[in-house]
């Protein structure tokens, strides 16, 4: 294999893994409850809205149940990175929680490095070695 193939596979893990970090992150916090109704006081909510309250924030949709399994898949290469290099996991797994509507990570580079004491430049490599190992693994199969 060169390396031009190399580098696309990696690409194509990456954009896998942050697409499972985004399906994971739309899921929904709850499932189906009775829940109680809520009594609507038009003297609370006129308060609240000449006050600058905002309703409720956006959520991405409930993924569809094939990208959870996509999902499902994608997370479970993360465990080709050996146990005893469990910080380069960590950074896999961190880096591909992306935020579903956005597009963002929730954990850019150098807030990757403040959490673990290095340099940003640091995280990214070893980010690219987590990629590598899941790489070779998955190519080995």
């Amino acid at each position: 294999m060169n390396m031009t193939n190399d580098r696309l596979n990696v690409e194509a893990l990456v954009l896998r893994l942050e697409e499972a970090g985004a399906t994971l992150l739309a899921m929904p916090a709850r499932g189906y409850s009775t829940g109680l109704k809520q009594i609507r006081l038009d003297v609370v909510h006129t308060a609240l809205d000449a006050y600058g309250w905002e309703g409720a924030r956006l959520r991405a949709p409930a993924p569809p149940a094939a990208a959870v399994s996509r999902m499902d898949e994608a997370f479970s290469w993360l465990l080709f990175i050996p146990d005893r290099q469990y910080v380069l996991r960590r950074i896999a797994g961190a880096r591909a929680l992306v935020h579903p509507l956005t597009g963002r990570h929730l954990y850019p580079w150098r807030r990757l490095g403040k959490l673990l004491g290095a340099d940003h430049k640091s995280v990214q490599r070893w980010h690219g070695q987590a990629m590598d190992m899941i790489t070779r693994a998955l190519s080995e199969r």
